[in-house]
């Protein structure tokens, strides 16, 4: 599903990645782990489009994307949330995770919006039916109707979670999903990633939460792949604990 070749980003004389090259299967859960600084948000830029590589290319479901702009890359099913939470303030949750599937249009332009068209009430409605499910998924029905601004951060960030799920998302990009969270969200979030149908990149430092979650590790120090496998080898790589576990 997602394949990083070779991939180098610079800043100024600072090399924020070097060579980085991997793959993650379709329906794979694969944390990237690593001290600050190692690299893993600009990796993530460079997989969801916000940033261009320096060198090398991304393919997503076999796909060259290197040059794709950021919003053709998430209307082909690649999302992601952020270290500190993007959401519509001003906006309810029903309407912040509603407005990730407003890029598509209701059918038939002006014409059938002047018209009436049966049609366009149709797609509402299973629109509708869709934020409603995905607000049962993550625990947020009680709160469809708050403005996002006005939730604790834990709650802010299980929003965004549900708007980056409604659009049925064949690569999720998670970046730092548990930072805000308490132990019942936490848990909460474990469950959604372990039922969802599709594949999962997260950056995340809670050791637990990603020993429990993913099915792969992949280690950055310095914006190096210095590792790569299963938890368990990871967790006893001396190499990684020397570098990031202790």
């Amino acid at each position: 599903m997602l394949a990083v070749e070779d991939v180098s980003v610079s800043f100024g004389g600072v090399r924020a990645l070097a060579g980085v090259t991997f793959e993650v299967p379709g329906g794979q859960v694969c944390g990237v782990i690593g001290p600050n600084g190692a690299g893993k948000t600009t990796l993530f830029d460079v997989i969801s489009g916000l940033r261009g590589p320096g060198g090398g290319r991304v393919r997503v479901a076999g796909r060259d994307v290197t040059g794709m702009p950021a919003v053709r890359r998430a209307r082909q099913g690649v999302r992601r949330t952020f270290q500190r939470t993007q959401v519509f303030g001003r906006l309810t949750v029903a309407d912040n995770v509603l407005a990730a599937m407003e890029w598509r249009g209701g059918g038939g332009g002006l014409p059938a919006d002047l018209a009436g068209w049966p049609g366009r009430a149709v797609r509402e409605r299973a629109r509708r039916e869709r934020v409603a499910e995905v607000l049962g998924l993550c625990g947020l029905e009680d709160s469809r109707d708050s403005y996002a601004a006005a939730l604790p951060v834990g709650r802010r960030r299980l929003v965004e979670l549900a708007r980056a799920l409604a659009d049925r998302p064949s690569l999720l990009l998670l970046d730092e999903p548990t930072s805000g969270l308490d132990a019942g969200q936490t848990a909460r979030l474990k469950e959604i990633i372990a039922s969802l149908d599709t594949t999962v990149l997260l950056v995340e430092h809670d050791m637990g939460f990603v020993m429990e979650t993913c099915d792969r590790l992949l280690v950055l120090d310095l914006g190096r792949v210095i590792a790569s496998g299963a938890p368990a080898e990871i967790r006893g790589d001396p190499v990684v604990r020397a570098a990031y576990l202790g």
